[in-house]
């Protein structure tokens, strides 16, 4: 079977890390090989970047830092994991991916554009995602989520950055989606999860 890459995106709250588990353990029922991964992460070295991305004070880095810093983790998990799986025939579910630096550093924290684009073009070149979920939800109702979930390792530094930087945010998914119509498409994921799910497989069963 051809390999396949598949991104899932959205703010805190939105619910795209328990779809990626339901996806995976579906497709691993039908008997497909697949990987579920996130960023920032993937690797040992890039689980230590995102420790310092997602913990910590608000103010600790500039937008242009924290884009360089999840660069540096992509890097990592591009070379050590995502290229070879896709090499081997893997069906690859990744947590988060470029869009994510787009939305986060680029629209709402404002870091210039065309510094993420030259990022885009050196690091990720053409290992880009055939498709893209982007889960959709009220930022104050993913916030709200988000505080219920709780984290024992307290990653919750970009929850406490503001309604509106979380407002932003939402807009920059949802320019990423206008501009990238044949790979990006929307999931409400105000829907209860199970609804979600069905969503996620409908749209993915075409694509496989």
């Amino acid at each position: 079977m051809a390999s396949l890459f598949i991104t899932f995106e959205g703010g805190e709250g939105s619910g795209k890390s328990t779809q990626v588990k339901r996806l995976a353990a579906r497709l691993a029922a039908q008997g497909r090989d697949v990987l579920a991964t996130r960023e920032p992460g993937g690797t040992p070295e890039a689980e230590a970047v995102r420790s310092l991305l997602v913990s910590g004070d608000v103010a600790r880095w500039t937008a242009k830092s924290e884009a360089l810093l999840n660069y540096a983790a992509r890097e990592q998990h591009l070379e050590q994991v995502i290229r070879p799986a896709l090499a081997a025939g893997r069906i690859v579910l990744c947590d988060r991916f470029m869009d994510s630096t787009r939305a986060y550093q680029g629209h709402a924290g404002g870091c210039d554009p065309g510094f993420i684009d030259a990022l885009e073009h050196a690091i990720v070149g053409d290992t880009r995602p055939a498709l893209t979920l982007i889960f959709d939800i009220d930022p104050a109702v993913g916030l709200s989520r988000a505080r219920e979930r709780g984290d024992a390792r307290a990653e919750d530094r970009y929850e406490r950055k503001g309604l509106a930087f979380h407002m932003k945010l939402r807009e920059g998914f949802l320019e990423i989606l206008r501009r990238n119509p044949k790979r990006c498409r929307l999931i409400d994921a105000a829907q209860d999860v199970d609804a979600v799910t069905q969503d996620v497989w409908s749209v993915l069963d075409g694509a496989l």
